[in-house]
Formats: structure tokens, C-alpha cells, sequence
């Protein structure tokens, strides 16, 4: 039970942040398929506010904003995730993408091209790309499906619980750590469309005025480096 003050401080956290809600909405919505509709976002993101609010410790460290994002965007995620609308060859084709990367990247010992990824899949190159495309419109390899925290494999771990599973602590550190090493070891190009998308929150036709490309091109940079990603943490990452 909570007393009056800290009832009133959830509160007071909960008027302050709703518009946290409708910006993460707004900047997921742009790569979500068309049946998706912001308003169930932001209804989903406001569940996920008001659990921030009420577990909230502020003597943890982290402060509120970065700890409610999480538990928006969780709660964003977890309404995409109710209904498995994408199609078998969908999951079937980014598994197929995600071993070719793989592959060519354990024979060269160097980042997988465009056209050597595609010659691996023996397919065209203009096919690939158009996997890339289902792959996004998918949402597979959103870099928020790979740090998300899901059965033992993420980072984003609840903060209250972290002091009683102190193994479960670790391994989401772990995890972390791992996946900020491969992030860096992205072709330049996919690591900025990460850090503009993720750290500077800009939509994808931002990102294309700034690297003078299409924003279906910053589409497929955007799929491709946590298509990269995934292929490079396949041990921390079940498909």
C-alpha cells in the first residue's frame, strides 16, 4: 500500500511523462505495417507509464525517463506481439538472410556486402532488398526485439528485481556489454542509422536528408544492420 505522498508522486510522474507515450508511439509507429494503429500504442504505452510510476525507486540510479521508456516501449512491443500476423516466409527468408550474413562474414573475416549476402542466397540483388523490405515491415530485427529482455536473453531487466536474481543480473550485463561490442563493429553506415534512429530518436526521412538516400534506403540499412546484429549474437539470440 502506498501512503498519500507516494501516491501523489506516481502521479505527479504519470501527468508529467504522458507525452513520453505519445512520442515513442509516433517514432515506433513509422516502422510498424499499416494495421497497426497509434492510438493502441499509446493506449498500451500508458499501461506500461503508470506500472513505471508505481515501482518506480528513485535511489536506484537511473532516472525516471530512461526507466518509464522502457516500460513503454515493453508495453508497446507486448501489443504488437499479440497477434503473429506476419507471414511463414517472412520468418523464413530473414532466418535465411541472417545465416547468409553469417556465413559470408565467417569466410572473409570482413562485414558481408550487400551483393556478397545476396550471391550467397542465390538470389538478385533487387530480390534481396526486397526481403530486406518484408523483413522491416515485419518488425524481426528491430534493434528493440534484440535488447528487449526476454527469457533470460536482454538487457532491459526490471530494476527491482535485479537485487533478488543476481544470475539473471549478470547475464543481462552480459548481454549488454556483448551487444554494445557488435553495435561498434557495424559498417559506419548502419552504425549511424542506429545512433540517429535509437540515441537521437529521428524518423527515417530525417535520416535520409542527412545521408542523402531514400527513406525506403534507410529502411534497409536500418533491417540490415540489426539483421547483422542478430546474426552476430546468435548465441545470446533465440530465433
Amino acid at each position: 500500500m502506498y501512503n498519500e505522498k507516494e501516491t501523489q508522486y506516481a502521479e505527479e510522474l504519470i501527468v508529467k511523462h504522458a507525452p513520453l507515450v505519445k512520442r515513442i508511439a509516433h517514432h515506433l509507429i513509422a516502422r510498424l505495417p499499416l494495421n497497426v494503429i497509434v492510438d493502441d500504442l499509446i493506449q498500451s504505452g500508458m499501461i506500461g507509464l503508470l506500472e513505471a510510476a508505481s515501482k518506480y525507486e528513485a535511489g536506484k540510479g537511473a532516472a525516471f525517463e530512461t526507466y518509464a521508456g522502457i516500460r513503454i516501449r515493453g508495453a508497446m512491443m507486448d501489443e504488437v506481439r499479440k497477434g503473429d500476423w506476419v507471414p511463414r516466409s517472412v520468418h523464413r527468408n530473414s532466418r535465411r538472410i541472417a545465416e547468409a550474413i553469417k556465413t559470408v562474414e565467417g569466410r572473409t573475416g570482413k562485414d558481408a556486402m550487400d551483393e556478397e549476402i545476396a550471391a550467397e542466397l542465390d538470389i538478385p540483388l533487387d530480390e534481396y532488398f526486397a526481403c530486406l523490405k518484408d523483413s522491416n515491415s515485419g518488425k524481426l530485427f528491430s534493434l528493440d526485439e534484440l535488447s528487449e529482455h526476454s527469457d533470460g536473453a536482454g538487457f532491459e531487466v526490471e530494476s527491482d528485481t535485479l537485487d533478488d536474481r543476481p544470475a539473471e543480473s549478470s547475464e543481462a550485463h552480459a548481454f549488454k556489454s556483448a551487444l554494445a561490442k557488435e553495435i561498434e563493429r557495424l559498417p559506419d553506415r548502419e552504425r549511424l542509422v542506429l545512433s540517429l534512429y535509437y540515441e537521437e530518436e529521428m524518423n527515417l526521412k530525417e535520416i535520409g536528408l542527412i545521408l542523402d538516400v531514400s527513406e525506403s534506403r534507410v529502411s534497409q540499412i536500418h533491417t540490415q544492420a540489426a539483421v547483422r546484429l542478430k546474426s552476430r549474437m546468435t548465441e545470446w539470440v533465440d530465433d
